[in-house]
């Protein structure tokens, strides 16, 4: 079995220190949180201010998320070479910029180059914040600190649900977007004076050339765990990516007939359970880091699950079964953390950056085609620039999601067989989960 290398300090416990700068790194990524989100609440006042029907407004996303997804490798690359703080200032300064053309935005085109702004700073964000962890902390505490900052950061599409929303029904468009922009050079300042890349002594070596970048970049694809990581990514975050940051809320008040405040709610809730089950996955993904597979095949067949009850059933769901769906969803943020668990324990420390990078393409690409596809479909089965979408065209669009559950789990069973094969032949054959829980529950070997 290839050793876990994830360059972090050899201390037992994390310093105080370490807490401090992943704090930093937290703020950091909880306001690219309340940015990417920040057009979901805006979707509506968006499709008015533009003239744009569903498929526009989509678009805006889309485009969005399609420049995350793209420059992940090049970030990740760059990141090895760079380091963490400036990848976040950069990337904070560039989200900035992007809030600020879109409240001076009037048309279209304007609000298309605005959000190419915000998904490019957005991409530098998160995985230069996982780089921080993972250097910071000690080897068995990162999975835990990976979940807390994945949700913790989460945050942010709760200021963008009822801050933002508030802002956009009282002062308007204008002044939300500018105070979006204004908090995003404050966070810019504070990751320049606070943040620092690694402890004293444990900067991984930088990587030296175009051709050693190549050859890194190379390795780590070549790397199954790395390949695991991105299809878990991909199957576990797609569909509660897409309801949080787009069809989610008009699905609830349009399509299931909900009040705004309720579906604000849901919402809400879908990001405190979120924050509730994360560090459990982090605790899970520690303890017993060989079944870490299991734990994303019963997200991913209770996601899909309930998606199929609540698109048969008969007319608008009760609410009941609509939070049960919130509460399975807000497990797909956590669940897509246990992709980048897989890349940082296959890779070594100087190929962390594009290890990350190469699994966060997974789910968003999915997210950003599932986002386009809703759009699309409902477009189709409504008549003209109508936004007032049946139930029927949204049980259409969302059924889309299927077709990534199947590409994402082919994906992680392949890979899955690789690296259970690589363990099998360095002598580690794992047990039936069944016996390896009684096992450990006797206090045995979960492994033969």
């Amino acid at each position: 079995m290839q050793a876990a290398r994830d360059g972090a300090p050899p201390a037992a416990r994390p310093t105080v220190r370490a807490y401090a700068v992943w704090l930093v790194a937290l703020a950091a990524y909880g306001v690219a949180v309340f940015h990417r989100s920040s057009l979901g609440v805006a979707a509506v006042d968006a499709q008015e201010r533009f003239s744009a029907g569903a498929s526009a407004v989509s678009l805006f996303l889309v485009l969005q998320l399609a420049v995350y997804a793209a420059l992940q490798v090049p970030v990740g690359v760059a990141l090895d070479r760079l380091g963490s703080r400036r990848m976040i200032f950069a990337g904070a300064v560039t989200m900035a910029a992007g809030q600020l053309v879109l409240a001076l935005a009037t048309d279209v085109p304007t609000a298309l180059a605005a959000r190419v702004l915000v998904g490019a700073g957005d991409a530098m964000t998160f995985i230069s914040v996982l780089r921080v962890v993972s250097l910071w902390f000690p080897g068995r505490t990162v999975p835990v600190i990976t979940q807390l900052t994945g949700i913790l950061g989460q945050l942010g599409s709760v200021v963008a649900a009822y801050p933002l929303a508030a802002v956009l029904h009282g002062p308007g468009w204008r002044a939300a977007f500018l105070g979006a922009a204004a908090t995003g050079l404050l966070v810019a300042v504070l990751v320049l004076v606070a943040l620092r890349d690694t402890p004293a002594g444990t900067e991984p070596a930088p990587v030296a050339g175009l051709a050693e970048m190549r050859g890194n970049l190379l390795a780590t694809w070549r790397e199954p765990g790395t390949r695991m990581g991105l299809y878990t990514h991909l199957v576990t975050q797609f569909s509660g990516t897409v309801f949080a940051l787009l069809w989610g809320y008009p699905f609830l008040v349009v399509g299931q007939g909900l009040s705004p405040a309720v579906a604000a709610a849901l919402l809400t809730l879908l990001v405190l359970v979120g924050m509730g089950v994360g560090p459990l996955f982090g605790r899970l993904c520690g303890s017993w880091p060989l079944r870490r597979s299991s734990l994303v095949f019963a997200i991913t067949a209770a996601t899909a699950g309930v998606w199929t009850l609540v698109l048969l059933w008969p007319g608008r769901a009760p609410l009941a079964l609509l939070v049960v769906l919130v509460v399975v969803l807000g497990t797909n943020g956590p669940g897509s953390m246990i992709g980048f668990d897989f890349a940082r324990t296959w890779n070594p420390a100087e190929r962390l950056g594009s290890a990350s990078g190469l699994v966060n393409v997974g789910g968003f690409v999915a997210s950003l085609l599932t986002i386009l596809a809703v759009g699309m479909v409902l477009d189709l089965l409504t008549p003209g620039s109508s936004t007032a979408y049946d139930l029927d065209a949204f049980r259409a669009a969302f059924s889309v999601q299927y077709l990534f559950w199947a590409l994402g789990l082919v994906g992680v069973v392949r890979h899955r067989r690789e690296l259970r094969a690589r363990l099998a032949r360095d002598g580690v054959v794992l047990a039936p989960l069944h016996t390896a829980v009684r096992a450990r529950l006797r206090g045995g070997s979960a492994y033969r």
